[in-house]
């Protein structure tokens, strides 16, 4: 294969992604289905996802409005006018022989999202992203594909419409994206957006988000784009930059011994990691768009605009920018805490109840973190509360307790302990009139190691210190021993 640098000094990908986000309403999009996940096959369906003779498809007025908001948040302009299409094609999984979509006028146009990569030394590399459209449309149903042949594998296909007619927005991005870093990226942003704005959950692994990549390569320099390959199949984040950076390889491979790369759409194989072919690609001409005869246009006003233009909130890339320049905080830890609406939510009530907002950082990015990994649970599920979180980091810089008498009651404090309790009778001390006399004692307790102290192996400082806190139970003010066991040695 092609290396990494020669992709980047003698070649150019050129990537776009067609990224389809499963919005978050309780029924579907023409019809009073439900749209819950996990339900037996075929059960929640209805005679219009279906296509019976006779019945009319209503648009769900909620599907709208979330489209619209997920256009504004991703800065594109919303049309006044647009109307449905039919898109027609002829597979199992479509019960109408046909998808009700949009075409040629779409709910929203030119937007961009900015994406944000660090480089080595953790500073943020940003770069805006075009987003080419934001389109409506229904989802096709699902084939599970069963029984065992040695040759040929599954012997039968079943089919499950309860996902025909799930609402989609289909999120159509310019060809800005160069790697598969960006890719992956690029499709994770989209997903806290959608995640922010409670549009979407965004979970790959139950379909709310899929990611199809449109990808050529050419040479450095020249404008004309190469042949354009699709690639499906992608189901998490890191298949994604893999299948993006073989498929890279692989391009460049065929340009290289003259093998004509064709137009068509490939899936990636996880197991193989590889790209195989799946079938030649259609255009637009191969799906008879005509307009929807039965669904008016829509027509969006500028009351309705305002409205949900007042109701966005603050968005990832948002409070990246915020945290940053407001906050004094890393590009790293504003990363990790924006990832999660509900994690920035307690990080900044924590802060309102009077925390550092570095310190808050850390707990929350590294030992909460932690902790949360380990017990696979969510923030919402410990019993720590922000307030509470706030009093343990005011205790430790007021000099009441220290970061080691915190850390090791973290466990308990995450069960819902009260800082009341998990501290009471620890205060440090740090009343050197108190402390003195239990530092002469630890010296005058271990005259072999204060000689080799003086003798030159001034390590040993660090054997004292920790004489003095195990003493104390750890409650020593660190600080104040350190300078009263330096000054008794050296005295």
């Amino acid at each position: 294969m092609t290396s990494a640098t020669t992709v980047k000094t003698e070649y150019e990908a050129i990537i776009g992604l067609e990224t389809h986000c499963q919005l978050s309403t309780n029924t579907k999009i023409f019809s009073s289905s439900s749209t819950a996940f996990g339900a037996d096959p075929n059960t929640n369906i209805d005679p219009v996802c279906m296509g019976l003779p006779g019945v009319l498809p209503v648009l769900n007025e909620k599907v709208l409005e979330y489209a619209v908001k997920a256009g504004l948040a991703l800065n594109c302009q919303i049309a006044k006018y647009s109307k449905f299409d039919r898109k027609q094609y002829f597979y199992p999984d479509l019960p109408k022989n046909y998808q009700i979509s949009q075409y040629d006028l779409p709910i929203a146009e030119h937007g961009w999202l900015e994406i944000e990569l660090l480089d080595a030394d953790g500073n943020p590399k940003r770069k805006r992203i075009g987003i080419t459209r934001l389109h409506m449309e229904e989802d096709a149903g699902k084939l599970v594909h069963a029984g065992s042949d040695r040759i040929s594998g599954s012997t039968y296909s079943l089919v499950d419409y309860n996902r025909a007619g799930v609402p989609l927005v289909e999120i159509v991005s310019e060809p800005d994206i160069r790697t598969g870093q960006e890719a992956a990226e690029y499709a994770q942003e989209l997903r806290r957006v959608m995640r922010y704005l409670g549009v979407s959950d965004g979970n790959m692994q139950e379909g709310s988000l899929r990611c199809d990549v449109n990808i050529s390569v050419r040479p450095v320099g020249q404008e004309k784009f190469g042949t354009k390959v699709e690639i499906k199949n992608m189901n998490s984040f890191s298949a994604i930059q893999k299948a993006i950076e073989h498929e890279i390889e692989r391009q460049i491979e065929a340009i290289e011994s003259g093998e004509k790369i064709i137009q068509e759409t490939r899936l990636w194989e996880e197991g193989s990691q590889r790209t195989i072919s799946m079938r030649t690609k259609e255009g637009s001409s191969d799906y008879r768009y005509f307009p929807e005869p039965d669904l008016a246009p829509i027509e969006v006003s500028e009351a309705q605009l305002s409205q949900w233009r007042g109701e966005l909130p603050e968005l990832p890339a948002q409070k990246r920018h915020r945290y940053e320049s407001e906050l004094g905080l890393s590009a790293y830890d504003t990363r990790v805490l924006t990832e999660d609406v509900i994690v920035s939510q307690y990080f900044e009530e924590a802060i309102a109840s009077g925390a550092n907002p570095k310190a808050a950082a850390n707990w929350i990015t590294q030992d909460i973190a932690a902790y949360l990994n380990k017990q696979k649970l969510s923030i919402t599920e410990i019993g720590l509360t922000p307030a509470n979180l706030a009093d343990v980091i005011t205790r430790i810089e007021t000099g009441k307790i220290s970061n080691a008498q915190a850390k090791q009651k973290l466990p308990e404090l995450l069960t819902g302990l009260s800082p009341e309790k998990a501290f009471a009778g620890q205060e440090l001390i740090s009343d050197p009139s108190v402390l003195e006399p239990i530092v002469d004692e630890v010296i005058a307790a271990n005259p072999k190691e204060l000689e080799k102290y003086r003798n030159g192996n001034i390590n040993l400082k660090g054997f004292f210190v920790g004489q003095v806190l195990k003493k104390t139970n750890k409650r020593a003010d660190p600080k104040l021993t350190n300078e009263l066991v330096e000054k008794k040695l050296n005295g």
